[in-house]
């Protein structure tokens, strides 16, 4: 419990100071010079609850996903306006200085500011907290996650407050906020409504994308911290199903033999990149005493079915057991928040490794070897030779074209048209699509620019038709939903535009 504790504010701390922060800086530097502890602290607390609930709350309501956010920057709008014109600020107060009794303050508004800042800031939750993201496929909120995401507000909040408060004082010392008040006022004002401009149309990327992330390897190695907590390996549960064995698995009777423990999920291109090394670890190893089991913890509605996870694990040739684990259940008895993870346990039930997304596999062999070697098994087979292929410059991260991710409104069918231009390692659409909560469906005319870095470009597909590509590619769709290969080979920046038959359903892209 200490160390969740210590990782959430450590990790918190560092995103506050990661590029992420940039668009709400201006309201933090003026806003919080007033009041700091009022912004920090609306700001901490609509972002922790937005974090934890938000998602949940929205699809109850069925309604959609972006709305938390565009309530943010009307917010903004609003009390920004309210600051510079003070007639606005006496309407906009009047309804709750009513409540409280007591006349309308337009410049008292520190803690308001703060709410609808925390809505906006909500993306700059970061790889810690890749734990609460799972809460939308679960609709579980335990008690770790609560604790972990109140850790992070205050982490994040740390830094924030330091700077708001130091230049506040500052301020105050010199006598500017008493001699300029009414500037003060209207510079707030002012910086509330630039962030909600861009915000709403997302100014800040390309100076984020310029300013060097530096913290994102810390975030990692915090979120891994965070994971790496386990002892003794927690047995298989709520398995609804195995695969490629005649009866179920327990670490129990696999005592006394090294396993590796791995979730994944088939359509996840990082899972495929990380499966050639477990294959072959079991081709090599089973005979010195090593078990592999592959958990299937899904993240789309489609891998919930046995039969496409069946399929699909046949045609990517993995022979070992899988257990179906819809329910997470074993992925939370494991505390595991990534796709993919391996968890080394030796012959006494210990887990003495875990590795999260892709690499590391040479020294994870090292010590599955150490272990089999611990376990008894004298004369092991020389070290595998797999290939890395992990990828090892900047991508532009998995794609989400669902409503739960990239907004608008679930069930709604409309026309898009091409925009001049497409922003970095973003996408747009031109003619009849359908969305809904987890992919979007072509209608007539159906086309999609994209824009990435990268030196391939996957496309998870349903339905059935086709993907006809600007560089005369055409990619037959059918069957159950699963990851196709659009293009490889290619080298730093890229563009493709597709044309997309009537009917194929588009959920996400990734990247290798």
């Amino acid at each position: 419990m200490p160390t969740l504790l210590l990782v959430g504010v450590l990790a918190g701390i560092v995103t506050s100071l990661s590029p992420c922060v940039l668009p709400v800086l201006p309201v933090v530097l003026t806003a919080g010079a007033r009041r700091p502890w009022g912004v920090v602290g609306g700001l901490v607390t609509s972002f922790s609850l937005t974090t934890l609930f938000g998602s949940l709350a929205l699809e109850a309501l069925h309604l959609p996903g972006e709305l938390l956010r565009d309530a943010g920057i009307a917010a903004l709008v609003l009390l920004g306006l309210g600051l510079i014109f003070p007639r606005a600020g006496e309407l906009l107060e009047r309804p709750f200085a009513r409540l409280r009794g007591r006349a309308a303050k337009p410049e008292s508004n520190g803690f308001v500011a703060g709410l609808a800042l925390g809505l906006v800031y909500v993306p700059c939750a970061g790889p810690v907290l890749a734990t609460i993201a799972v809460v939308g496929s679960t609709h579980q909120i335990g008690f770790d996650a609560l604790l972990l995401t109140a850790a992070f507000g205050v982490g994040t909040g740390i830094p924030l407050l330091v700077l708001a408060a130091s230049g506040g004082a500052l301020a105050r010392r010199a006598g500017f906020l008493r001699r300029h008040a009414r500037r003060v006022r209207v510079t707030t004002g002012a910086a509330l409504v630039l962030v909600a401009a861009v915000t709403a149309f997302d100014l800040a990327a390309p100076l984020q994308r310029i300013v060097p992330d530096y913290t994102a390897t810390t975030q990692q190695a915090l979120g891994e911290k965070q994971l790496d907590q386990l002892t003794h390996a927690p047995d298989f549960t709520g398995v609804t199903q195995w695969l490629n064995t005649d009866k179920p698995l327990s670490l129990t009777e696999l005592r006394g033999k090294v396993v590796v423990v791995s979730f994944w999920t088939y359509s996840c291109i990082n899972c495929q990149r990380a499966l050639p090394h477990l294959k072959q670890w079991y081709d090599t190893y089973r005979d010195s005493g090593l078990a592999v089991v592959g958990v299937h913890t899904p993240e789309f509605a489609f891998e919930h079915d046995p039969a496409n996870v069946a399929g699909q694990a046949k045609a990517l040739g993995v022979t070992y057991p899988v257990a179906i684990d819809n329910d997470y259940a074993t992925w939370n008895a494991y505390g595991n928040n990534y796709w993919p993870a391996a968890y080394l346990v030796d012959g006494s039930g210990q887990v003495r490794r875990s590795i999260f997304g892709e690499g590391h596999y040479a020294e994870f062999e090292q010590q599955l070897r150490q272990a089999l070697g611990d376990a008894g098994a004298h004369s092991l087979p020389k070290p595998t030779d797999v290939p890395d292929t992990t990828p090892k410059t900047s991508l532009t991260p998995e794609t989400y074209l669902g409503t739960e991710h990239a907004g608008g409104t679930t069930g709604q069918t409309r026309a898009y048209s091409f925009p001049s231009e497409v922003s970095p390692d973003t996408f747009s659409l031109a003619g009849t699509w359908a969305s809904e909560k987890e992919y979007i469906t072509a209608g007539p005319d159906a086309r999609l620019r994209l824009d990435f870095h990268a030196t391939s470009v996957h496309w998870v597909l349903g339905g059935s038709g086709a993907v006809m590509l600007d560089n005369g590619t055409t990619i037959a769709v059918s069957g159950a939903p699963t990851l196709y290969t659009l293009l490889t080979g290619h080298s730093g920046h890229g563009a493709l535009t597709m044309t997309v038959s009537p009917g194929v359903q588009a959920y996400a892209f990734t990247f290798g």
